[in-house]
């Protein structure tokens, strides 16, 4: 059985792009491994979203040559080939993202195709996954219709293009039938889901159901298993998800990325949604669902950002008391508008600015997690560690956000779901015992 090394890089979409090649490699009859060095090739899925993740893929793609020889470079970086095969001349084949035939075509040609017995050489019926065996990212559409001018992800994924809903929720079933407890919904712009289709209708367990945010929304809450949402643009038909959450149909998590909270920053950053007053709409949120937990991500030092718009930005931070933040000092990106603006702001201010709103966030998502000490939280385990069990509550994405740490009273397995009494509590983690 010919064996292929895997490398994947970046966001959770590239991870669903590293699935499918998977999946469809076993299918093929190839061993996948773990090693370089008993690998007949390696296959790297690269990240090209920003100058540090660029540096990280072309680490990689060296060290894949370096230990092994035989590389073949796909995902996001692949459109820049001329970079990568001038750093890397020995590279195999150089493709972009979603291009999964051409990549499973390079590795038929760099590795011999196995003999293969679709009968007895069987996969699972959800696929291959990257992930524990109880959660999974359910990818709804690639790529995105918006002109972000601090993006490339147009120019690397395409524009939008969704999955028919019945061909996502027979996806999602085959998941929740495998044993996942939660789908994590990904996609550039989750709220954008079904609008280049035409929101087509499916149907799915007897009933049609339309292409659109709504409705899928809807079906997923019918699999009985944690729903997550993530990358979600506050556009006005997000607001009538929010009761579907209090009813326990979709956790109450909204994944939004704002980006600033200076009018005029977003107007420069092109951002959709941006006249929208988002702080009426958080607390509209918020009294329809209170338990509500809203993340965000947001850029300092983006090319104009002046004092005054930064003091903006905190002040936002204040009002909308949001409970999951990340920050990134912005960093060119090439190809991005953005990168052609005047008044750049100097690296030394960006990362003062970038100190004073981890700072405020820090004092924010403390007191949120202290409000927390007394409450009963259901908690998913995602591993054990030496005494004890690492888990998430409805307010904790894996990877991103905080955790639920408790004491291992050694029945515990990664993917049990658990009652938990909070008693005491961080930055960002909370501690806690069992309630059963």
């Amino acid at each position: 059985m010919s064996k292929v090394g895997f490398v994947s890089l970046g966001c959770p979409k590239a991870l669903v792009d590293s699935e499918r090649i998977l999946t469809q490699l076993r299918v093929d009859g190839y061993d996948i491994v773990n090693s370089y060095h008993g690998a007949d090739v390696v296959v790297v899925n690269t990240c090209g979203f920003i100058d540090s993740a660029i540096d990280e893929s072309l680490e990689a793609i060296g060290e894949a040559i370096k230990e092994n020889g035989k590389v073949i470079v796909t995902g996001c970086l692949g459109v820049h080939e001329k970079l990568i095969r001038e750093a890397h001349p020995g590279v195999l084949s150089v493709t972009g993202s979603q291009q999964y035939e051409q990549v499973v075509a390079a590795v038929h040609e760099h590795a011999p195709k196995p003999a293969h017995n679709p009968y007895t050489d069987l996969v699972p019926e959800q696929g291959i996954k990257l992930t524990p065996r109880h959660y999974a990212y359910l990818k709804i559409s690639e790529g995105c219709n918006h002109k972000c001018s601090f993006c490339i992800i147009p120019s690397m994924r395409g524009r939008l293009v969704s999955r028919a809903i019945d061909d996502v929720m027979r996806e999602a079933e085959a998941l929740a039938r495998a044993g996942v407890k939660e789908l994590l919904v990904i996609s550039q712009d989750t709220s954008a889901y079904g609008s280049d289709i035409k929101y087509q209708s499916g149907d799915w367990r007897g009933e049609a159901y339309n292409s659109d945010f709504m409705d899928l929304c809807r079906a997923l809450g019918e699999l009985g298993i944690w729903v997550r949402l993530h990358y979600v643009y506050p556009y006005p038909h997000v607001d009538k998800i929010i009761p579907l959450m209090n009813e326990g149909k979709v956790l109450p998590y909204l994944d939004v990325p704002f980006q600033h909270g200076s009018p005029r920053i977003l107007k420069l950053m092109r951002r959709p949604a941006a006249a929208e007053n988002t702080l009426q709409r958080i607390n509209a949120w918020r009294n329809i669902c209170p338990d509500i937990t809203i993340r965000s991500t947001f850029i300092v030092g983006f090319p104009g950002e002046s004092e005054e718009d930064f003091s903006e930005l905190l002040g936002f931070l204040d009002e909308a008391q949001l409970d999951r933040v990340g920050c990134f000092k912005y960093s060119n990106v090439d190809g991005a508008k953005a990168n052609e603006f005047p008044d750049a702001v100097v690296e030394e201010v960006k990362q003062e600015r970038w100190q004073r709103f981890m700072e405020k966030q820090n004092q924010i998502s403390a007191q949120k997690l202290k409000n927390k000490i007394g409450q009963t939280l259901e908690v998913i385990i995602d591993e054990l560690i030496d005494n004890e069990a690492i888990g998430r509550s409805h307010a904790d994405a894996p990877e991103i956000d905080g955790q639920v740490i408790i004491d291992n009273t050694g029945h515990l397995n990664p993917g049990d779901q658990v009652k938990v009494l909070i008693e005491s509590s961080g930055d960002y983690d909370l501690w806690g015992r069992l309630t059963e």
